[in-house]
Formats: structure tokens, sequence, C-alpha cells
């Protein structure tokens, strides 16, 4: 047996770790932590410091019966889990399972899983940092304090199953603030002016620098240069340049790999890890923009092979978050010199963007000259500007350039090109003078990258907690992500052309969403609730301040127990305050108005399965109730648009002798026939569905079920074998059960099918998976 044992957290690690080391080293992983607290109110001992209760969750229990063996006959253990808080107790955790004695055991770290790194550590051990561990207890601990107190009056004052959290409910705040904000944006309307000139065939674009606030003006200001002398007064031409963005941080990692490559915040720290674990990156958990020495010297000699020494310049990056631990790195490749990877299509996208990044952090500034050219305008004052921007010397855009989330203010912002030769007094042909309507626009609503970004200015989170804290708020119905159209809009154009006036009315599409987080109704009410009752709890600035508390944990100069008791103290109370809060003084329901046929209350409130309206009051016996639409919200849905709800259920034909109703449930509009629901398509309105379209829905779920449909048994129906997105599987009750590589679902028999359903759970292997 080998005399040394390393554990890490997962066997991809391990299984590249131990390609590296010898034949004395066994390598073998916790997969992920191994102990927590349990549920419950007895996990911690409040009265006696906080003191948490562990236990080995159930279903790691194999795996520290399999470590404890191991240990047993290993002469040093080293525990090589992640280099971070959560890595640090993970390590710490194991310690204490494995009952393992200071004398042979060494804690080791490492930011890059390579070789080179992997040595250096074992010939570098330390002891654990118990400050670390102290850090993650403590946000764990007073996490659920959070939860566990938090979520019950929710459960009681509001909705059963409703959850709260320090930092979820800080995200879903600020979702729901700009909502309001969108809302309540009254939007202004402006007019754009921009022409177009002949320079010698070539066409010169320019603009007026100010916009006019009515139409009015700019009619005038038109109409004024209809027979205009437009020349060259100024030609200016300035040298500029721009510097490349720093290596990539987890947060800015999210950001560009959502904008670039369409990624979830999720998505990405998936792919990141699978490039950590097999030794392409580095820590993908990081908030520093450090590169180490060797790294900065390794980019050097890649851009001096790949690209020549003009390219390279050298730069050390400061972190500005005050909690950024320096001795990190930033996100890097591990080796420079490998540009493209082997894998999947989605690792190689992103370690290409990784690496582009890290090497163009260390590239020259793109030497620029922008010209501008200032047009005159002989029947008015005003000037007109044209400008154009040739890049002298590329530098680091030879290789990469950075993403931004703002939005191009309208469909005319183009790209500065060169501009086609001009000389000052020169005249210019007018080809074409237009002034466009355009409107002034709400903040947009957050995209996963954008929201993170947020939180990281805000100082909310941190890079480990940014991925599962957008998760949570979307699983727990607080949040959808999601693609919206937009609405229809006039605006009005004019334009002067060869000495013609001409006015038009045109039409837009505005407030189209793509892949943005929209609140729920249940997150404005949960929202208002904790404003209202719990302030501290989810107040920005004291959401980070508490987040510096435990940096201040982590570095030694706080004690953990005294930070959750002066947190705790304060918030109890509020909570036992809020038991007196009636059900009726939270604001889930608004009355509209009356119901022009019975004179009756027509109230908008949440309801066991989502928002809905209804025609009574709740004693009325005879009350009716109608569902809310998505992006209706109870706070501003008005009496006209829930009067059109009503009108749902509709019955709108007949199909095979059985009617089809057409009505929106739980999860949307469908259309329902012979006691089967079929869901209608996005573009379709249940209002205004015809017959034909419902029997074309009715006929495709048919054909759809058809092709999904195996196998069934006539020893007991209730078993079947269906096709899934990932495949066949069989379904028994509400279980599916993964069938073996090996056989063939078409050819199962009942005796094979039953023996697949009978054998061991093994959920790792995911044999057994609960039907949600």
């Amino acid at each position: 047996m080998p005399k040394n044992l390393v554990i890490v957290e997962s066997p991809a690690k391990a299984k590249t770790i131990e390609g590296y080391l010898g034949k004395d080293f066994k390598v073998a992983s916790s997969y992920g932590h191994v102990r927590d607290l349990p549920k419950g109110d007895k996990a911690i001992d409040i009265q006696n410091k906080f003191k948490p209760t562990y236990e080995i969750t159930p279903d790691k229990r194999d795996v520290i019966k399999q470590l404890k063996s191991l240990v047993k006959d290993s002469e040093t253990v080293y525990l090589a889990s992640d280099d971070d808080r959560e890595g640090e107790a993970i390590s710490w955790h194991l310690k204490e399972v494995l009952n393992l004695k200071d004398s042979n055991t060494k804690r080791i770290v490492f930011r890059e899983i390579t070789k080179s790194a992997i040595i250096k550590a074992i010939e570098n051990p330390r002891g654990i940092d118990y400050d670390l561990v102290n850090a993650q207890q403590a946000r764990r601990i007073l996490d659920r304090l959070v939860g566990f107190e938090l979520s019950p009056i929710l459960w009681r004052k509001i909705k059963t199953g409703l959850s709260a959290g320090r930092v979820q409910s800080v995200a879903v705040r600020l979702i729901v603030e700009r909502e309001r904000e969108i809302e309540k944006f009254n939007s202004k309307s402006a007019f754009k002016i921009t022409a177009q000139f002949d320079v010698s065939g070539k066409t010169l674009q320019a603009e007026l620098p100010k916009k006019f606030e009515s139409k009015e003006e700019a009619e005038q200001f038109l109409k004024d240069c209809l027979n205009a002398a437009f020349t060259i007064e100024n030609l200016e031409t300035k040298p500029g340049k721009k510097s490349p963005a720093p290596p990539f941080t987890t947060s800015t990692l999210q950001q560009e790999a959502s904008r670039k490559l369409y990624f979830s915040v999720a998505q990405t720290m998936s792919v990141a890890q699978k490039l950590y674990e097999s030794g392409k990156i580095t820590y993908m958990r990081t908030d520093s923009v450090n590169l180490s020495d060797d790294a900065r010297t390794a980019a050097k000699n890649e851009i001096n092979r790949a690209y020549g020494p003009e390219y390279h310049l050298e730069r050390k990056y400061a972190t500005k978050s005050e909690g950024a631990q320096e001795a990190h790195e930033a996100i890097r490749p591990t080796d420079f010199s490998m540009h493209e990877i082997t894998g999947d299509r989605n690792e190689q996208r992103l370690y290409e963007l990784i690496w582009k990044r890290a090497i163009a952090s260390q590239m020259s500034e793109a030497q620029l000259e922008k010209t501008i050219a200032t047009i005159q305008i002989d029947t008015r004052n005003e000037k007109l500007i044209a400008s154009g921007e040739v890049i002298k010397f590329d530098g680091f855009l030879k290789v990469y350039l950075e993403s931004t989330d703002d939005e191009p203010e309208d469909e005319d912002s183009e790209e500065k090109g060169l501009l086609p030769p001009l000389t000052i007094g020169q005249v210019l042909p007018l080809i074409e003078l237009k002034g466009r309507e355009t409107f002034s626009r709400p903040a947009p609503r957050y995209t996963e990258a954008s929201l993170v970004k947020k939180l990281e200015e805000m100082g909310i989170g941190r890079p480990s907690t940014f991925a599962p804290t957008i998760s949570t708020i979307q699983k727990r119905d607080y949040v959808v992500k999601e693609s919206r159209e937009g609405t229809e809009r006039t605006y009005v154009e004019m334009k002067v052309s060869e000495g013609s006036f001409i006015e038009n009315q045109k039409k837009e599409i505005t407030g189209a969403d793509k892949n943005k987080l929209f609140p729920t109704n249940i997150a404005m009410v949960v929202n208002d609730f904790l404003v209202e009752h719990f302030p501290n709890v989810i107040d920005f600035s004291f959401t980070a301040k508490v987040e510096k508390e435990f940096d201040d944990i982590a570095h030694g100069g706080q004690n953990w127990e005294d930070m959750i008791q002066n947190f705790y103290g304060k918030f109890h109370t509020r909570v036992e305050e809020t038991a007196n809060v009636a059900r009726a003084d939270i604001n889930s329901s608004r009355e509209l108005g009356k119901d022009p046929k019975t004179g009756k209350p027509i109230i908008a409130r949440l309801g066991k399965f989502g928002p809905l309206v209804q025609i009574g009051d709740q004693e009325d016996e005879n009350k009716q109730f109608a569902s809310m639409k998505k992006g209706q919200f109870i706070e501003n849905i008005s009496l006209e648009d829930a009067l059109e709800l009503f009108k749902l259920p509709r019955e709108v034909g007949e199909f095979e002798g059985k009617p089809m109703v057409v009505a929106v449930g739980r999860f949307g509009p469908y259309v329902r026939h012979d006691s089967k629901f079929v869901s209608l398509k996005k573009e379709q309105d249940p209002l205004s569905i015809t017959d034909e379209e419902c029997i074309v829905l009715i006929q495709e779920k048919r054909e759809a079920d058809e092709k999904k449909h195996i196998k069934t048994f006539e020893e007991n129906p209730e078993i079947q074998i269906l096709n899934g997105r990932w495949g066949p599987y069989i379904k028994f009750g509400k279980n599916n059960f993964k069938i073996p590589k090996d056989k063939e679902a078409e050819k199962l028999t009942y005796a094979e099918t039953v023996e697949i359903i009978e054998a061991p759970q093994d959920k790792k292997k995911g044999r057994f998976t609960k039907k949600k």
C-alpha cells in the first residue's frame, strides 16, 4: 500500500493529481463536504455561544468508511481541498471525522493542478487555518439562523414553502426594485439629428451633438437646412490608446461568458470546474486580478513567440476589493503555450475566452488615431460632428476585446470607422438629413451576469456565492429568467433630401427582453414584508458590512461568536415581534374595483397556485376565480385587465365530438380536450386562439406522446418504458429509473424491468431519480 494519502474534493481532481505523483501516493476523493448542520432546531446551541453540531451527511457514510480504511494504512495524510474558506472547512471536517492526528496530517494548497504546483505544495505543507474555518462556520451558522427563523414566519404569514436568506433576499430585492423602477418610468421623447454626405462616392456620417426636446424644434432645424450649404470648418486628429482589461476573476468570467458565450452563471462555473480539475486553468473561485511572476514570464514568452516582442507589455494588476487575497491568482491558463484544448465544445470555448483575456492583459496597448470633423451649416449656428477612428497598432486587440452590458442608445449607433479624405473648407453635398424621434429608457432588467456585477459592486456575496444565489432565487420561484416580446410603438421620422422635407409615422418594437430576470408576484409580497419587518436582513449596506466581518474573521481580526451574537440579538427580537403581525396587514391582495355585471368587488391576490383575480370577497360562496397571465402583477393590474381574464375559460369549439376549452392555469395558458391538457405556444393568445389552431396543438401533442412511448407490460400497466430528453428510461409511479448501458430499451422483458426497479438505488450513478 502507498504510505501517503492525499484527499481532495472531487474524483476528477483525484484522477489528475494521481497521475503526477509516484507509487508512494494514493489520491482519494471526499466528494465535497462530508459533514453539515442537521435539519431542525438542534443544529446550533444558541445559549452556548452558537456551538454547532455537525453530522455526517447520509450519502457520505460509505465515503468516510472507505477513507478511514485508507487512513489506517497510510503514514502521512495530506488534506488537499481547495484553497478558500469552503476548502479549509472541508479539510477541518475531514480531520475531525477521520480522527487524524496533527503529527501525521498535513494541509497542502495549490491554485492550479499541474505537476510543478502539486510537488511544490507537497514540499511546503502547513496546518489548518482555523481563521478561515471560523469564517466559513460563521457564514454557515448565520445563514442557517436567518433561514431557520425567517422561513416559518413567511409560511405562517404569507404562504407555506417560502424561504428567505441573507444574500438571496437582497438579490431578490434588487430585481423587485428594478421592476418597479421600470414600471414607474415615464419615457420622454427627443429628436436626434443625423446626416449623410457624399464625399467622392463615399458616404460620410455625421450627427448633431445635442438632441431637440420637441418635434417643432427639430422640424424647424431641418427646414432651415433645406437649402443650406455644408462645409468642413475644422479637422482635428488626436492620438489615442486602449488598454486591455485585467485577467478574469470569478465575477468577470461569469459576466463575459454570459455576454460572449451566452452561458448562464451556473453553466460557467460548471464548465470552469471541469477545466480546473483537468489541469487546464487555475482555481476558478477568486476575486484577485493578480498574476504570479511565473505566469507573467510564461505569458511574455508566448507573446514574443506568437506575435513578436513589440506586442508585449508586462502589467501587475491590483485588486480593488478589500477582501481579496493577493496571494491568490486571477483565472488563467496553466500553460500559455496551449492556445486551444481538447474537450467538449463548451470547455473549448470557455478555455479560449480565459486564454485570450489572460494573454491580452500582458500585451501592448492599442494605438489609435481619432479624427473629428466639424461641419458648418450656413443657415444655422449649430455644428454637425463626424468622427472616425483608425487603429495604427492593434496591440492586445489582436487577441481580445472586452464586451459590455450597455445597450446601444438607438439603432443608428455604429462602430466608428475611418473617415474618407477631407480638407478644411471642403463643401459637402448632402444626401440626407434626418430627424428621428427617440425615447429615453429605464435602466434595463438584470441578466444573471449584470446581477452578479451589481452584487459584487455592492460588496454582497463572494466568488463562491454568486452562482448558488442566482440558482436559488430561480428554484424558489422568486425570479424567472426568460425572454419577453416587446410592444409596438409609433415614432416620427422627418427627412430633408433633394431639397424636399418629408415627414413619416413609423413603427418599432420596444421593451423586448432576452434572458432577463423578472420577479414573480410572490417575490414582491415577500420582499415588501421583509423590508418592513426585517430591514437589517435585506439592507444593502448592512449585508455588505456582514460580508466584511466574515473577511475580518478570516484574517483573524474578529471573534466569530461575538460577530454572530451582535447580529442575532436584534434579529431574534424582530422575529418575536412579527408574531403579532396579522395576515391581513400584509400587502398580498388589492381591490381593483367593482364587477360591472354583479357589482361585487374584484380582488387581485395570491392564491395557492399563484396570483389570481376573483369576483366576490372571501366570504362569498359564489366567488369566481381567474389566474393572472405571465408578467401581470397584483400591485398594478388594472380593472380592465382583470375583466379580460374572466373571459377565460372559454369554449372555442368541438373536436371529435368533445368540447375544447381554453384557460390559464398554474403553468400558463392551455387547451383542455377529453380530460387532457395541452399548453399553448408562447406566441398564442388564449383570448383569440381559434378552434383550428387548438386542433393542431392537440394532434401535435398526440404525435409527440406516441414517439415518447416505447413499451408497456400487461403484467403491470403502471410500468412504462419511455423516451426522455436524455434517452430511454423506465417510469414506475412517480419514480424514474435509468436503463443500464448494456440493455436495449425495446428488448427489455417485464422481469428485467422489475429487476432494474428493485435494484439498489444508487443515486450517484443515476440509476434512480425521484420525479420532481
